[in-house]
């Protein structure tokens, strides 16, 4: 006797889960630009590779003891490959109950996480859910305490396995913190959402009327708050994104950073470095064209290009070899660090250095942002937690000073130990605070008592100005090298291939947990 009959029983089963939330679901989604979570899986993973687990689980009708109907669980969970890697993925099905906790089955999302971890594979969430629901208190017939067997294990998932998350709808109460446990986030223009509460939670807690956009979408979440990295064009972009996120780093940190031939030659010399920096110390240039010069061609990948802009941060390859990049951007408060900036900053090194990568620096610090708006931000307290975050890091790390590096700003390139190199462009100059600013403080008395202070003051500025070559800190041996411009590419993809051999002896995870 065959098991055929289970056999078509399975296939029905499967059949139900395929529905979705059914036709009116579906439709709705549709309605607002969305994809089902089935289309996105498509079109997420490597044609054919998605393997699905918990396909069967849901809510099933019976009638005389004969199956009816199984609402399936609004958690679809499973591995697939990207680009040939084997990653777990877990998304969100809107269309059953918007995602709401009450549709949930079992603890889906908590086995997908346990799975990466265990199986130290890159985890993947795409998130179309509403979270909690005051329904459930009905199902259950009491309140509770707020706990979710998703989120424990969360902290060491983190530290150990890449963890990236997109925001493909309205994403609210927990899975907006999922949004945000993460190395790297995206959502999608027009179609995404993210807060903790909606507008008639907001609503209800404050009698403000709000629209959903206006409280969640690209505005306030990605150029405001930087709560989100970056922004998608559609869903496709965003599932680009992530591939080419995850393409710079490891499965996990007991592997090496995957390295990929990008036919750029190493010893490349681009001319355009011997001029970028212009002579004139008020005149700014383009950040993105040093960057294109010195990394391998088109291997730039931005994270949280819309918020800190002050400092442009990114993956890259140089000689194929992934590497954190970082490089001050002059087109935005002079390319001072102010509080976001430095938010932004402190996330980019603790993903650095929990999947060793090493890290270039194209440093151009004018130092912390003043004034007193920065004040009542905190800006010295941020500065602290900046200055702590760079001397945490163990990274093979190469600091290459193109034009300034003053104040307390200027100290986070730098760390006591680890394999740290540290050269200088011509153009560079450096200190404790800038001439002219510090003249009107130390020789202020000085100043006020001469005939003519303007004159003065010039002066006393030309005399220090005369002082801050950066031959004469070369002579001091302040400073490993005052290199010609031209040669910085080939330097960094020496470095980078040299520190191969120090990341292996570091794998494994770092001393301080990754925060996101």
């Amino acid at each position: 006797m065959s098991w055929e009959p289970e056999v078509e029983e399975i296939k029905r089963r499967v059949a139900f889960a395929e529905e979705m939330g059914g036709e009116k679901g579906i439709e709705v989604q549709r309605q607002r630009g969305k994809l089902t979570v089935r289309e996105r899986l498509d079109l997420f993973a490597d044609q054919k590779s998605f393997q699905e687990i918990g396909r069967l689980a849901g809510a099933a009708t019976y009638e005389n003891d004969q199956l009816q109907h199984v609402r399936p669980s609004n958690t679809v969970i499973g591995l697939c490959e990207l680009n040939g890697r084997k990653v777990v993925v877990n998304a969100g099905d809107f269309t059953v109950r918007g995602g709401a906790s009450d549709a949930a089955i079992g603890n889906k999302g908590g086995h997908a996480q346990n799975l990466a971890r265990d199986w130290r594979l890159p985890y993947v969430r795409l998130l179309d859910a509403t979270g909690g629901s005051v329904k459930t208190f009905e199902q259950i017939g009491r309140t509770y305490i707020p706990t979710n067997p998703v989120t424990p294990g969360i902290q060491d998932i983190l530290c150990e396995v890449p963890v990236v998350s997109a925001a493909l709808g309205s994403v609210a109460g927990l899975p907006a913190v999922d949004a945000c446990l993460s190395h790297f986030n995206v959502m999608v223009k027009g179609i995404s959402q993210v807060f903790p509460g909606g507008p008639p939670v907001v609503k209800a807690a404050l009698g403000v009327d709000i629209t959903k956009e206006d409280l969640g979408d690209e505005r306030t979440q990605v150029f405001e708050a930087g709560v989100i990295d970056n922004l998608a064009d559609s869903e496709e972009h965003a599932f680009d994104m992530i591939r080419q996120f995850l393409s710079y780093l490891p499965n996990n940190v007991w592997q090496m950073p995957p390295r990929m031939e990008t036919g750029d030659d190493p010893e490349r010399r681009d001319e355009y470095l011997l001029s970028a920096i212009p002579r004139n110390k008020r005149r700014i240039y383009d950040a993105y064209k040093v960057l294109d010069a010195v990394l391998d061609k088109d291997s730039f990948f931005e994270i949280t290009p819309h918020y800190g802009r002050s400092r442009i941060v990114g993956l890259g390859r140089l000689n194929g070899y992934p590497c954190g990049v970082m490089i001050n951007n002059p087109k935005r408060l002079g390319g001072s660090m102010d509080v976001t900036a430095g938010t932004k900053v402190i996330r980019f090194l603790g993903m650095c250095d929990t999947f060793h990568l090493p890290m270039v620096y194209l440093a151009d610090e004018p130092g912390f942002m003043a004034g007193l708006d920065q004040q009542k931000l905190g800006i010295v307290r941020a500065g602290a937690k900046m200055l702590c975050a760079t001397l945490r890091t163990q990274m093979p790390w190469c600091s290459v000073i193109i034009r300034q590096l003053y104040g307390v700003a200027g100290q986070c390139h730098d760390r006591p130990s680890g394999m740290f190199k540290r050269v200088a462009w011509p153009s560079g100059h450096w200190g404790s605070m800038h001439v002219s600013g510090g003249v009107s403080a130390a020789y202020r008395r000085v100043i006020a008592e001469s005939d003519d202070p303007e004159a003065k003051q010039a002066e006393i500025e030309a005399q220090l100005d005369a002082l801050s070559s950066p031959f004469k800190t070369a002579e001091a041996f302040n400073i490993e090298d005052i290199m010609d411009p031209r040669d910085t590419r080939p330097m960094l993809c020496e470095f980078v291939e040299m520190a191969q051999s120090i990341i292996q002896t570091q794998l494994g995870p770092t001393s301080t947990p990754f925060m996101p």
